[in-house]
């Protein structure tokens, strides 16, 4: 899973119905001898560097969003500083290669393969010899087991966020040795290396009192390069040190600690020198950037001063020279106040000129989300009209060129390019197109021009009953077409409008039709829009406004609502208050297992109200559900990867979500500090992370594989 996003893998994966057979699905791709999975889009950048070449000792001190409320990754309320904390502490059987492909982790494990597929499939696992807790214990079938029985499923008290393969266990056993695990499973499963990555401790798994609460807030025993040695959620720091009982190369730092740094903070937090590593947006990004250019007259200005023109300094000037006293002292005070921020910034960036900026793509995509249980998205024709009206290629265009990021639309919803289940199937939708859009919505009965009735102003749902940005000065927040030439019988002149250019009231509009509003039986096609308010989220609101011109260009309205970031998902996306919205989710090597929640038809629950899983857009498909559970049951790897670009070709067909871009990910990096940094889909090395000896170069080229050259 991504390291940032919805959630780690271990956790949760963070309604109209479409008849059978009415959507013609292309040939998949992959049916031939090309790979359709191609390659990644971007590649790490992590300044690879040989371990001789790295200082022995130092810490990395790297910024986090949180202490997480819980060290064990199968809770609910786990997170991704969980997952950080359990891929440097904890024996993984198989890591994630630079391609996001699953790949077997030496450190831990000699081999895995399937020995039985009859009567019952069987994976052997032949562990490394060396492997052995922190306690000095040997790793084995004991700690196998108690992770299966707690994460089966069968037994309630144990507080558990999923069971996905676990449930199809039927017995772990040892093998000939001590080194070998049995594991015998009751139902074939396809995804079988997707289990014990991490594995817990006996000690923690093997009652549902140490699991709930014995690995929340601490791990007393563990198996990877680093251990924790203090959680501190007061100080907002996790500090991970060496395990001296560590088997494999020893790792070149002495600490890493995970410190929590709100995103906003994070470059005043880099130049005072308090942070080594860091995720950071792309207003930073520049600033780092620009920090590291050497300076010269024709240097972009940035900084407190950068947005005032010449005519802006020049009145400046004349008001704290001039005859109103009190208006000169105020303006005198306000220029030593812009005096002192510009001396400040300047000094932050002096200091920012010890970073750099490394740069991939996200294990994750940004996708449209399509409310398919609810007002006009339940008619599948409207919900492929939002579709054909984007232009997909101009939004990650506009996210992604500006960071110099490959700008290509994502065309699977289950796998991103380069990954084994990879495929662009998004011609089984089509792509942009405005009369296919326009023709849609017409035979869905939506039409241009006709009346509408007056409805009253509506809130967005939510707890703080948030409003539309629809009236006054957020008016452009409301997008659609000019219903019927209404500007010009109100006799007023708009914004940006000739000046005097408006018709007096009573003139005809002049006929327009293409402009006019799309109604149908007296309501007019407007969607709710929502999104997050926080400034974190300002990427959203750019796409969104893009998307919202779209839209209009086929007669299609939006009002757009911004919520607070701490209801937008729980209050809004959860529970189905929205028409349209923007959202992630990460990419896995997994999606039979892990996206089937994600996509899953939703079923009436006992109490009358819809089970949607993780379905939040409410669309799908009993289609989509056997393809899913095909290919979970599927052994033959190839099947089961032709199975899942199946099913992802009917998702694109039902239209309930719509991948866009895959997210960029971006890190401050203090020059020195080598086999860290943007690491794409690649699990990190974290004994190779570590500081150049002085005089010591790093690789010459990007690493092939892992995050390290060793």
């Amino acid at each position: 899973m991504s390291q940032h996003g919805v959630g780690p893998r271990a956790v949760t994966r963070s309604v109209a119905f479409l008849t059978a057979g009415v959507l013609a699905v292309p040939a998949l791709a992959g049916c031939g001898s090309e790979d359709p999975s191609g390659k990644p889009l971007a590649g790490q950048d992590i300044q690879p560097a040989p371990r001789d070449r790295i200082a022995d000792g130092g810490t990395l001190r790297w910024a986090v969003d949180s202490v997480p409320d819980t060290l064990n990754t199968f809770q609910s309320d786990a997170d991704a500083t969980t997952t950080r904390v359990a891929q440097a502490v904890l024996p993984s059987m198989f890591r994630m290669d630079a391609s996001g492909r699953p790949e077997r982790n030496p450190e831990y494990l000699e081999s895995a393969e399937v020995v039985e597929t009859e009567p019952k499939q069987v994976v052997l696992y032949k562990l490394n010899q060396q492997a052995v807790w922190s306690d000095g214990r040997e790793i084995g079938a004991a700690d196998f087991a108690a992770q299966w029985r707690a994460l089966s499923g069968k037994d309630t008290a144990y507080w558990t966020a999923r069971n996905a393969g676990y449930d199809r266990i039927q017995k772990i056993e040892r093998g000939d040795s001590a080194l070998e695990v049995r594991v015998t499973f009751s139902r074939p499963y396809a995804d079988w290396r997707s289990l014990f990555s991490p594995l817990y401790p006996k000690d923690v798994m093997g009652t549902p009192d140490s699991f709930n609460d014995g690995a929340r807030k601490k791990l007393k025993v563990t198996a990877g390069p680093f251990t924790v040695k203090k959680a501190d959620r007061e100080d907002g720091e996790i500090t991970l040190t060496r395990n001296p009982r560590w088997w494999g190369e020893p790792a070149r730092l002495s600490e890493i600690v995970l410190r929590t740094v709100p995103r906003d903070k994070r470059a005043s937090e880099l130049a005072a020198g308090t942070l080594d590593l860091a995720e950071i947006d792309p207003a930073a990004a520049r600033r780092i950037t620009l920090a590291a250019r050497p300076r010269s007259s024709s240097s972009p200005l940035m900084g407190p001063d950068a947005d005032r023109s010449a005519a802006d300094s020049l009145r400046s000037w004349a008001v704290a020279n001039g005859s109103d006293e009190d208006a000169a002292d105020e303006e005198t005070v306000a220029r030593k106040k812009l005096r002192r921020a510009a001396v400040k910034y300047a000094r932050q960036q002096r200091a920012l000129s010890g970073f750099e900026v490394r740069k991939s793509l996200e294990p994750a995509y940004t996708q449209l989300a399509l409310n398919g249980a609810e007002g006009p998205l339940t008619d599948e024709r409207v919900r492929r009209a939002v579709a054909r009206a984007l232009d997909r290629k101009e939004l990650a265009q506009a996210v992604l060129k500006p960071l110099g990021l490959p700008a290509v639309p994502v065309g699977s919803h289950l796998a991103l390019s380069g990954q084994a289940h990879y495929a662009d199937n998004s011609g089984a939708l089509g792509g942009q197109d405005t009369k296919e859009a326009q023709a849609l919505l017409a035979d869905a009965g939506w039409v241009r021009g006709g009346p509408v009735e007056e409805r009253k102003k509506e809130k967005a749902a939510g707890p703080e009953g948030e409003e539309a940005d629809g009236t006054g000065e957020d008016n452009k927040a409301r997008r659609g077409p000019d219903p019927a030439g209404q500007l010009a019988r109100d006799g007023k002149q708009y914004q940006g409008g000739a000046p005097g250019a408006y018709a007096p009231r009573g003139t005809a509009a002049p006929a327009n039709q293409e402009a006019a509003r799309l109604a149908k039986n007296g309501k007019a096609l407007t969607l709710r829009f929502v999104l997050p308010s926080g400034p974190g989220s300002q990427t959203l609101r750019t796409v969104a406004d893009r998307i919202s011109r779209m839209l209009e260009r086929v007669g299609i309205g939006t009002e757009i609502s911004k919520v607070s970031d701490e209801s937008y998902f729980k209050d809004h996306i959860a529970s189905g208050q929205y028409d349209l919205a923007l959202y992630s989710w990460p990419a896995t090597a997994y999606p039979a297992t892990d996206a089937r929640p994600v996509f899953a038809k939703p079923v009436p629950a006992a109490d009358g109200s819809l089970n949607v899983e993780q379905n939040y857009t409410r669309v799908g498909t009993d289609q989509v559900d056997q393809l899913f559970d095909e290919a979970v049951a599927t052994l033959d790897e190839g099947e089961s990867r032709s199975l899942i670009r199946k099913a992802d070709s009917r998702i694109w067909a039902a239209a309930g979500s719509i991948p866009l871009f895959q997210r960029p990910q971006l890190l401050a990096a203090r020059k020195n500090l080598v086999n860290a940094g943007a690491f794409g889909f690649g699990t990190p090395v974290y004994e190779d992370m570590g500081f150049l000896k002085k005089g010591a170069k790093p690789a010459s080229g990007p690493s092939a594989k892992g995050s390290s050259a060793r």
